[in-house]
Parts: structure tokens; C-alpha cells; sequence
């Protein structure tokens, strides 16, 4: 459903640390995402596609911080991404990093609100 939030992402000066932080403090299994730089971090049980079971639960990611992306973030469902970014750019946003594919699953992309607050878009695959 389109505006809801649909993932967290945090991000890590030190992935191990940090994996082990989490796994630690909230038994959350962390898991890297093949092909890419990035951790998958499961709050929740979840069905067989990594949908979680509960309604309204949300699983995350973990990556290395970077000189754009240093904060917490967390995620919107769209239905098209480039308009997404076209209206938050038209109400004061402003784009981060523009659509990216992440393959097999739909596309990302990052923006500041008009608080200059760091947020993701998340497109799915149709």
C-alpha cells in the first residue's frame, strides 16, 4: 500500500560491531544481502518471500555510512518513484540520491523532507 512505512535502514561505521550489537541487544538475525554491500536485519518472523507475519511489523537493513546517507532512515512504499521525487522536490525536498535498482526486488532512492530530514522511497517491482 502506497505511504506506508515499509523498512528501517541504519547505518554503520563498523557492520560486525554493529551486526553483533543488534543481535545482541534484540535477537534480530542479521544477514548479508548477496550482490551487494548490504545486511538484511529481521525483527519479525516472516513468510517465505521475507514478508513479516505480524501486521505493521517492518524488517530493516544495515550498510556502511557514507558521507550522504549517516543517519537512521526509514522507508516509503510508492507506486513510481520518479514522481515521488518530482512532488517532493515541487513541496521543498529535495532528492539525495536518485531511483536505483535493486535487482529482482524494485527500486530505492533517498530525500530530505522540507525539514531537511533524510528519508528512502521504496518502488516494488510490478
Amino acid at each position: 500500500m502506497s505511504g506506508q512505512v515499509v523498512h528501517f535502514e541504519i547505518p554503520a561505521e563498523n557492520v560486525d560491531r554493529a551486526s553483533e550489537f543488534y543481535r545482541s541487544a534484540f535477537s534480530w538475525d542479521v544477514t548479508p544481502v548477496k550482490g551487494m554491500n548490504y545486511w538484511g536485519l529481521t525483527t519479525t518472523p516472516h513468510d517465505d518471500e521475507g514478508s513479516p507475519l505480524a501486521p505493521g511489523a517492518i524488517n530493516g537493513g544495515l550498510f556502511e555510512r557514507d558521507a550522504k546517507l549517516t543517519t537512521p532512515i526509514l522507508t516509503i512504499d510508492v507506486a513510481d518513484i520518479d514522481a515521488a521525487l518530482a512532488k517532493i522536490e515541487e513541496l521543498g525536498g529535495a532528492t539525495v540520491q536518485p531511483k536505483a535498482d535493486v535487482p529482482g526486488m524494485g527500486f530505492s532512492a533517498y530525500f530530505t523532507d522540507s525539514e531537511g530530514n533524510l528519508m528512502g522511497l521504496w518502488q516494488n517491482l510490478e
